[in-house]
Order: structure tokens, then sequence, then C-alpha cells
């Protein structure tokens, strides 16, 4: 189903896109390794600044885990 050629497709995809980015933020975040109570801090920034912290974690956070 293309989403593009649906009436109101475009709205859906300015939904869709944030959530899809919110979600794999918080999963990678809380599957990830990290020192002290950095994960809790990613975690409630995400949780709290759905956009804003996702597109951050995946900028800053990322290089914050443990390897």
């Amino acid at each position: 189903m293309l989403l593009l050629g649906m009436p109101g497709g475009m709205e859906m995809l300015f939904v869709l896109i944030p959530v899809v980015l919110w979600i794999t933020a918080l999963v990678d975040c809380l599957k990830s390794n990290f020192s002290g109570d950095s994960k809790i801090i990613w975690v409630l920034v995400i949780i709290f600044l759905p956009v804003l912290g996702s597109i951050l974690y995946f900028l800053i956070g990322r290089n914050q885990k443990i390897a």
C-alpha cells in the first residue's frame, strides 16, 4: 500500500516517521549498556521529549555506549 497515493497519506507519514524514530530510539537505548545512570537519563529524555530526545539520542547517546 502506497501511503502517498492515499488521501491523507502525507499526513500519515508525518505521524508514522516520528513514532518509528521514537520506538527505535527507546528500544535501542533499553537494550544497550551504559555507564552509571546514563541509561535512565537517556530513557527519560526519549520519553519526555519524543522527537527531539530521539534525535539527540542517535546523535549523542549512541556514542556513550559501553562496547
